[in-house]
């Protein structure tokens, strides 16, 4: 069956497949394919990149983020600042109508803030609501949520990610109603739900607009595919008009494709390979300096984002993206030299290398292309492909003893939305240094960003000195999509649809 679709594919690539005449434009529905299925639509219980997309659809945040400026822009709240180092106050936003009728005031944003920061109901992501000690209501058109201690990336959080709930219809819902029912104030309702296979929405007409924007388009479905080649295949036919994703190969060969755009933007997600340096999977080379040293030198990775990554995607070294507060590009740099990995190698006791499981869940050409270059110093490395569940389990179960991996940070514009969240003595750090958690704890809960800032940069260049990760890459997205779409990609990899309209 793959081999069919492969030849599909290869067949549709070579002869530029015209669109079909009912697709788009013309019945006014942007149909969307993913390849990732979402089992809720409630973001609280989706860590899918895909889940928070069709969120920004259905909700809105008291703020929204400006991807073209960073700036914080009004969304439900016209007004914020701090009273304190621990408090923000909202003036909210009056006339807003949630979908089913229900009129949002402060009740909403107190109960969504008090719900997802309480521990008992289970929400994914904790780092991102555990700031968050109470909401109160000072009127129905003010709030103040109140952090548990300072906590500088509050506005972030609270423009990308935390959005609010109808008070009324989850509290009689519950939590897998609403992720299936979900109701919000967002520019687009669902108007039909099948978990895992299409999902319908409609045009919000009574849309408050604001920085987002009236919506134009009148519908979007969305669609899950099995895989990508199955998908590629209905946007070369034309059923479907917008796909993410796509292998850089395919993406040349579409370039010239009069019926498709293709379109390739960088993105906030890195790579990187971490090495058990504690000790945490048993009796491991990585817990040497020098072993980490020596993978380091190992890498080619100007040569995999040359000739595999491509597009937009640059090398990296340190343990953040280049553009998050305070990510210090000052640190030290393995450069590509497999001589000098293996002296390390042999420096640390292991002149005839070693065997060792490399555990993987996505991008698998490029984890093979860093395979090959640790097995030409001398380290044979045994790829274990598992999908991501399953690596996050043995991961924080403490059995992996070298992985490569990624992180988008949520597209959260700040250190501790990354680094923070891998060395801060949790299941995902492998490298336990008491140091390097206390500089990361004084950045995270400082609201002097010059402080903040000098924190960071010690904790950084720590790691690199030690070798606890090798940051690999910046990653880049290939987006194909009708010719009669207007889309414009954002660095975020937060396609906003509610922003696009037809050619």
């Amino acid at each position: 069956m793959y081999a069919k679709k492969m030849i599909l594919v290869a067949a549709l690539l070579g002869c530029g497949a015209l669109h079909s005449a009912w697709a788009g434009k013309n019945d006014d529905t942007l149909r969307i394919g993913f390849t990732r299925e979402s089992d809720t639509l409630d973001v609280y219980f989706n860590a899918t990149r895909e889940g928070v997309v069709m969120a920004h659809l259905i909700w809105d945040a008291l703020l929204w983020r400006n991807p073209k400026t960073g700036q914080y822009q009004p969304g439900l709240a016209d007004e914020w600042a701090f009273i304190d180092n621990q408090t923000l106050e909202f003036k909210l936003k009056r006339g807003v109508k949630f979908h089913n009728g229900e009129k949002f005031d402060a009740d909403d944003v107190v109960y969504t803030m008090n719900w997802i920061s309480n521990p008992e109901n289970g929400v994914k992501a904790r780092r991102f609501v555990d700031w968050i000690k109470v909401a109160e209501k000072v009127d129905s058109n003010t709030v103040r949520i109140i952090a548990k201690k300072p906590f500088p990336a509050a506005l972030e959080m609270l423009s990308n990610l935390l959005v609010i709930y109808p008070n009324e219809y989850h509290a009689e819902a519950g939590p897998d109603l609403f992720g299936r029912a979900p109701v919000g104030t967002g520019p687009y309702a669902v108007t039909d739900v099948d978990i895992g296979k299409k999902i319908t929405f409609r045009a919000n007409r009574e849309y408050f607009g604001g920085s987002k924007g009236a919506p134009a388009i009148g519908n979007i479905v969305v669609s899950n595919f099995s895989d990508k080649n199955t998908l590629l295949a209905e946007v070369l036919t034309g059923r479907i008009d917008w796909m993410w994703n796509v292998p850089a190969d395919q993406a040349e060969k579409l370039q010239n494709n009069p019926q498709l755009q293709v379109v390739n933007e960088s993105t906030m997600r890195i790579g990187f390979v971490v090495m058990d340096a504690v000790g945490r999977s048993g009796d491991t080379p990585f817990t040497k300096r020098k072993v980490r040293q020596a993978v380091a030198h190992a890498i080619n990775r100007e040569a995999i984002v040359k000739h595999l990554v491509k597009g937009r995607s640059t090398v990296i070294h340190s343990a953040c993206f280049p553009t998050q507060i305070g990510c210090e590009q000052s640190v030290r740099k393995y450069e590509y030299n497999p001589d000098k990995a293996r002296r390390l190698l042999d420096e640390a006791g292991y002149p005839d290398g070693f065997r060792v499981d490399l555990h993987a869940n996505r991008d698998r050409p490029y984890v093979e292309a860093i395979l090959s270059d640790l097995q030409e110093v001398g380290i044979d490395a045994n790829l274990v492909y598992i999908k991501w569940p399953a690596l996050r389990e043995k991961r924080r179960a403490g059995k992996v003893a070298l992985q490569h991996t990624t992180w988008g940070s949520y597209s959260v514009n700040d250190v501790s939305a990354v680094t923070s969240v891998f060395f801060s003595d949790n299941p995902d750090d492998y490298a336990h240094d008491r140091q390097v958690r206390q500089w990361l704890a004084e950045g995270d809960n400082n609201t002097d960003l010059e402080v903040r800032k000098a924190a960071y940069s010690k904790a950084l260049r720590r790691i690199a000195e030690q070798a606890y990760w090798v940051p690999t890459w910046t990653y880049n997205v290939n987006y194909v999509f009708s010719k009669d779409l207007n889309f414009t990609p954002d660095y975020d990899e937060y396609p906003r649809f509610y922003q696009s309209y037809w050619n």
